[in-house]
């Protein structure tokens, strides 16, 4: 499908954001579009490299949730496959501000937080692939998810960690093996706008059909972060990581819950460590005694796996009080 958007030369403007996109805001004829466009190479230090066909699933992702649960996802206008472009609706920042901002501005919801976490169980249940087979043939993206998420955030872990190789190399086969849900792949707060009517999910660069854990401890794994840049704002941070863990445990519909929650809560240690010592280190988690607290909690439940994302919160609230 070609874009066939703006019929002469327009006027766009870079944005800031992401890693693995060339963003725009670009203007139409009738108004500002979002036009983005996957890197082969991404914008951070180590040598981190991804498939750019990963945009046509991208639009393929957009375009199923757009259509299962309208506002959750930007509209998509148009895709030209060739250049790996998307034409998006331009969501204006000043109604649909970054999730990521809100919190580290100290501006912190646990309603707001329940209310992601029961939207993306919701897109995981619309999309279960017990309800939907065609998610899996849509979406055959095993080796771009390996090369975009398994391998920078815990392959990469084994060779710095060397004494936790045995479990991490098991959480990359289980993840890789367990098929459930299309998964959105980068649930971070950076890629969650704050819409008027709720949570509004973008960047779907990931996209994959496959362990809808992943979704969920990678979302958890932002807001124990956020707690080291917001110390003063614990509180309200225990508060969203309880209510969206809750919101989405309720949701889940198309498998035992206990059996997700188990996932979960094993695989978001390591996500934690790998933001300290994987491909994207969390920029602002930049102390020694910072990263130190992270590499202890996080080595410490790899090592003693617990199966309650409740039980890894009251862990994480006791390594800050003892700080």
């Amino acid at each position: 499908m070609r874009l066939n958007l703006i019929d002469k030369p327009a006027l766009g403007e870079p944005l800031a954001g992401g890693v693995s996109s060339d963003i725009w805001r670009v203007e139409g004829p009738k108004g500002p579009v979002c036009a983005k466009r996957a890197l082969e190479k991404l914008k951070v230090a180590a040598d981190w490299r991804a498939p750019v066909e990963r945009s046509i699933y991208e639009a393929r992702w957009l375009s199923r949730v757009s259509t299962a649960l309208p506002g959750a996802a930007p509209k998509m206008l148009g895709q030209d496959e060739a250049t790996g472009v998307i034409a998006l609706e331009w969501l204006a920042p000043e109604h649909h501000p970054v999730w990521k901002a809100e919190l580290l501005d100290g501006r912190i919801s646990p309603k707001f937080a329940a209310e992601v976490g029961r939207r993306l169980a919701l897109i995981h249940s619309l999309t279960a692939l017990s309800k939907d087979p065609s998610v899996e043939t849509d979406f055959p993206t095993d080796s771009i998810f390996h090369a975009i998420r398994l391998e920078p955030y815990l392959v990469a872990l084994c060779s710095v960690w060397p004494k936790l190789a045995n479990q991490l190399e098991f959480l990359v086969n289980r993840t890789a093996s367990t098929k459930r849900c299309l998964v959105h792949g980068d649930v971070s707060p950076k890629n969650i706008l704050v819409g008027p009517l709720g949570p509004v999910f973008i960047d779907a660069e990931c996209a994959w059909a496959g362990d809808p854990a992943f979704d969920l401890a990678f979302c958890l794994n932002h807001l124990l972060l956020k707690c080291i840049a917001r110390p003063d704002k614990f509180e309200a941070l225990g508060k969203s990581f309880e209510e969206l863990s809750a919101s989405y445990l309720q949701g889940v519909d198309w498998e035992p819950r206990k059996e997700l929650e188990m996932r979960a809560a094993t695989l978001l240690p390591a996500l934690l460590l790998a933001r300290v010592d994987g491909k994207s280190p969390a920029e602002y988690v930049k102390k020694p005694e910072d990263k130190a607290r992270i590499r202890n909690f996080a080595s410490l439940m790899i090592n003693t796996p617990n199966q309650s994302l409740f039980a890894i919160w009251a862990t994480w609230l006791e390594t800050h009080l003892l700080a």
